[in-house]
């Protein structure tokens, strides 16, 4: 049993959220944000590739964090859903520039054709870079209610993240690393806590910051976030090697294709799992303070264990 303040809550009643409802609810919400936030406009041909992959599907993990955590710390939906849009224009941006011959070089994602195979290179590259810009200019322009000292908190954030010292720096270090067999764990854990797990801990500092969370409240959730982050790679890693095309909706054996070293790799299968398991257990531990009102990142971050893609 978890306790906090007046508010008991039990191991049943946290089984019996609807997460289903409750990710289809906040996948709505985002969708219909994200249509609105980007318009076609001249030059047309930009605007629909930028549109093609922001709109094209996928799970919104990283918004719905934003939101699940801005609510969590007492802040609410409309407060985030800006950062949150930010927040998948900066995904998308990465996953476009990703999918480049000079990158990862796949011809599918989120199981359509990638940016690059439908606009050519040259779009597919500026696409990227339009996203990225405008993320920032819509976070801080559409923002409402928030202090502004947290939206600047958070911009910063969302700087830091997406450079050198957070997705740009674990991808170099990942396209130098791969071929190579005598890669370290330790390594490893570094290309993608910065590659995978620096936006999704973002994302849910981001949302515990707008809404003006304390100091210690933001260090439960940041090291809750570098769990899931860690534990989303790991799965990912073993998805790679056990699902196919179409659960995936790219490309599977690609880090096999690649000679890329992976924690299945350095592992196998089952101790990858365990592994990945102990982190989301230890994710949710940093959870135990605020009782009934984290269900939901409890519950995502189970998903991030059972996911089929």
């Amino acid at each position: 049993m978890v306790t906090t303040g007046d508010n008991l809550v039990t191991e049943q009643e946290t089984l019996n959220f609807d997460l289903s409802s409750y990710l289809k609810d906040k996948q709505q919400l985002v969708e219909a944000a994200l249509d609105r936030s980007l318009p076609i406009t001249r030059p047309e041909k930009i605007y629909q590739a930028m549109r093609y992959s922001l709109l094209a599907g996928g799970k919104r993990l990283r918004p719905i964090l934003c939101l699940s955590a801005c609510e969590l710390a007492g802040g609410t939906s409309e407060m985030a859903l800006p950062t949150a849009c930010a927040l998948e224009m900066i995904h998308t941006m990465s996953l476009i520039h990703d999918d480049l011959p000079a990158m990862d070089d796949d011809d599918y994602r989120r199981g359509k054709l990638t940016n690059h195979k439908v606009y050519g290179e040259d779009i597919a590259i500026l696409a990227g870079d339009g996203l990225l810009s405008y993320a920032f200019e819509y976070a801080a322009t559409h923002t409402r209610n928030v202090a502004p000292e947290n939206l600047i908190n958070v911009l910063a954030r969302l700087g830091r993240t997406v450079g050198a010292a957070g997705l740009v720096g674990g991808q170099v270090l990942d396209l130098e690393s791969e071929g190579q067999t005598d890669i370290s764990v330790d390594t490893l854990k570094f290309i993608h806590t910065h590659k995978t797990g620096a936006l999704l801990e973002t994302s849910v500092v981001s949302g515990a910051i707008l809404a003006g969370a304390s100091d210690e409240d933001i260090q439960r959730l940041s090291q809750y976030a570098q769990n899931i982050g860690l534990a989303f790679q790991i799965v990912d890693d073993i998805l790679d090697i056990t699902a196919t095309q179409e659960e995936l909706g790219k490309t599977a054996g690609k880090d096999l294709r690649d000679q890329k070293v992976t924690y299945p790799r350095l592992w196998g299968i089952e101790e990858s799992k365990k592994q990945a398991q102990n982190l989301v257990c230890g994710a949710i531990a940093q959870l135990t303070p605020y009782g009934a009102k984290a269900d939901p990142l409890r519950a995502i971050a189970n998903f991030i264990v059972t996911r089929k893609n």
